[in-house]
C-alpha cells in the first residue's frame, strides 16, 4: 500500500509539473491571442476547451493504474477551462479527457466520464459569478478539493461491487484530492500572475503611447523661436527645453506684450509627469492673459498668482522668472517668484542679476511681488535656466553649481544666444560624463543689440 501511494504520488506529480509548465509558457506568451484574434467569446471558450481537454487526456496516458481505475491529475483540465473559458469551456475540456478515458476501460471508467464533465460544468458556472474569488489561492484550493471529493462520490455511486469502489477510494482519496488541488492552485496561480503581467505590459505600452502624445503637445505649447526672433531687428532669441521624463514642468514663453514690448517668461512647475505638465500649460496660459491685460507687471504676477491659488487642487506651485522687455529703450522690468537668478552678460563680464526674490507663484494666495528694473545696454546677453541646469551632477553627486555656470560665459561676448546655449550643454555634458539627468533642464537666452527697431 505504501509503495503503491509512493508510486501515485510520484506519477501525478510529474504529470502535474509538465503541465505546469506548458501552461506557464503558453500564458506568458500570445500564442492563443495571435490565433483567436476575435471578440467572440465563445471561441476562446472552445480554444481554452480543447487546451484543458489535450491537459486531461495526458493525465489519463500518464496516470496510475489501480485496480482497473486510472489515477491522474486528468480533472485539473476541465477545471482549467471552466476557470478561463466558462461553462462551455468546461464542458469541452470535460468531453473530450472524459470520452479518452472511456477508451481505455477499467471499472470506474464511466464515472470518470461523469465526474469530468460535471466538473468542468461547475467550474465554469463558478467562473461566471465568483471569478475572482477563484483567483485566490485558498478559494481556489477548496474549490478543486470539493471538485475532487465529488469525483469520488460519483465513483461510489456508479461503480459496482460498492466494495470495490469504497476500496479503491479509501486507497486514492488523500493523493487524488491533494495533488489535484494543488496542482489546480499553481495553476491558478499562473494564469493570475501572466495575466497581470500582460495586462502591465499592455497599461505601460498605453502610458508610453500618452506621453509620446503629451510631450508633442508640450512641445507645441511652447513658442517656436528663431535665432532672429520674427518682427524684432535687433533681438535674438534662443530656447532649449530638455525633459528629464518624457514630459516635464519645466516651460518658457516668449511674446509681444504690445508693438514695442515683448514678454520672456522661465518657470518650474514642482513635480514631474503629466501633471505637472498639465499645470505648466494652466500657468503659462494665466500668466500670459494677465500680463497682457494689466499694464503694471507686478500686478499681472500678482493676479495670476491668486488665480492658479484658486483652482490648485493638486498643491504645486511654480517657481518663475518673467522680464518684460521695451524694445525702443532697452529697459527690462522683471519679477521674480523664487526662481534662479539670470546671468546678464554685460563688457564681456558675467554676473548674476541681484534682485530680492519673491514667493512661488501659486503657493500662497494674497503673495506680493516687487517688481525690479534694469537698463539693457547694446549687446547685452541675458540667459534664463531653470534650476536641472545648476543642479545636474555627476557620477560622485557634484553639482554643476553656480560658479561653473559663470564659467561657460568667459570670452563669449559677441556670441549668439544660440551659441551660449550650446555652450552651457556642452560643459554640462562634459561634467556629468554620461550620468543620468534627474531634472528637467530649460534654458532661454536673449541679446539686445540696437537701441530702436525702428532704426
Amino acid at each position: 500500500m505504501i509503495g503503491n501511494m509512493s508510486e501515485m504520488f510520484s506519477r501525478m506529480i510529474g504529470t502535474l509539473a509538465v503541465i505546469l509548465v506548458i501552461s506557464a509558457f503558453i500564458g506568458g506568451s500570445d500564442i492563443l491571442s495571435k490565433f483567436f484574434k476575435t471578440d467572440k467569446k465563445w471561441k476562446y471558450s472552445i480554444a481554452f476547451g480543447v487546451l484543458g481537454g489535450i491537459f486531461g487526456i495526458y493525465g489519463n496516458i500518464s496516470g496510475f493504474n489501480l485496480n482497473g481505475a486510472v489515477i491522474s491529475v486528468r480533472d485539473i483540465g476541465p477545471m482549467l477551462a471552466g476557470f478561463t473559458g466558462g461553462p462551455l469551456g468546461g464542458l469541452i475540456a470535460g468531453l473530450i479527457a472524459g470520452l479518452h478515458r472511456l477508451t481505455m476501460g477499467g471499472i470506474t471508467a464511466q464515472a470518470c466520464v461523469v465526474a469530468t464533465c460535471c466538473i468542468g460544468l461547475i467550474c465554469g458556472a463558478i467562473s461566471i459569478k465568483w471569478n475572482k474569488a477563484v483567483s485566490k489561492p485558498y478559494f481556489a484550493f477548496l474549490l478543486s478539493a470539493l471538485m475532487e471529493a465529488f469525483h469520488l462520490s460519483v465513483v461510489l455511486v456508479m461503480v459496482k461491487p460498492f466494495e470495490t469502489a469504497l476500496d479503491i477510494v479509501r486507497q486514492i482519496a488523500f493523493p487524488f484530492i491533494a495533488v489535484n488541488a494543488l496542482g489546480f492552485v499553481m495553476m491558478i496561480t499562473i494564469i493570475t500572475y501572466t495575466e497581470k503581467q500582460r495586462n502591465l505590459t499592455i497599461e505601460r505600452s498605453r502610458l508610453q503611447s500618452e506621453l509620446e502624445v503629451a510631450n508633442v503637445i508640450q512641445h507645441s505649447l511652447l513658442p517656436l523661436i528663431n535665432e532672429d526672433y520674427p518682427g524684432c531687428d535687433g533681438l535674438e532669441v534662443s530656447a532649449s527645453m530638455e525633459a528629464a521624463k518624457e514630459v516635464g514642468g519645466d516651460f518658457y514663453d516668449v511674446f509681444f506684450v504690445d508693438s514695442s514690448h515683448i514678454a520672456f517668461v522661465i518657470g518650474d512647475v514642482s513635480g514631474k509627469g503629466i501633471p505637472a505638465a498639465m499645470f505648466m500649460a494652466s500657468s503659462k496660459i494665466t500668466l500670459q492673459n494677465c500680463i497682457r491685460d494689466i499694464p503694471k507687471l507686478s500686478d499681472a504676477v500678482q493676479t495670476a498668482n491668486n488665480a492658479l491659488c484658486a483652482r490648485n487642487d493638486a498643491d504645486m506651485f511654480v517657481t518663475l522668472w518673467v522680464g518684460v522687455l521695451d524694445l525702443e529703450l532697452g529697459t527690462l522690468n522683471f519679477v521674480s517668484a523664487g526662481h534662479n537668478p539670470p546671468v546678464l552678460l554685460h563688457n564681456n563680464k558675467a554676473d548674476f542679476l541681484k534682485f530680492k526674490n519673491g514667493f512661488v507663484l501659486a503657493g500662497m494666495e494674497g503673495a506680493i511681488y516687487r517688481e525690479h528694473s534694469v537698463q539693457l545696454e547694446r549687446g547685452d546677453t541675458l540667459y534664463l535656466y531653470t534650476d536641472g541646469v545648476i543642479e545636474a551632477e555627476d557620477k560622485n553627486h557634484n553639482l554643476f553649481g553656480d560658479e561653473r555656470l559663470l564659467g561657460c560665459f568667459d570670452c563669449k561676448s559677441g556670441s549668439t544666444p544660440t551659441e551660449i546655449i550650446d555652450n552651457v550643454k556642452h560643459s554640462i555634458d562634459d561634467f556629468i560624463n554620461g550620468n543620468s539627468q534627474f531634472d528637467d533642464m530649460t534654458m532661454l537666452c536673449f541679446s539686445w543689440n540696437k537701441l530702436s527697431n525702428k532704426q
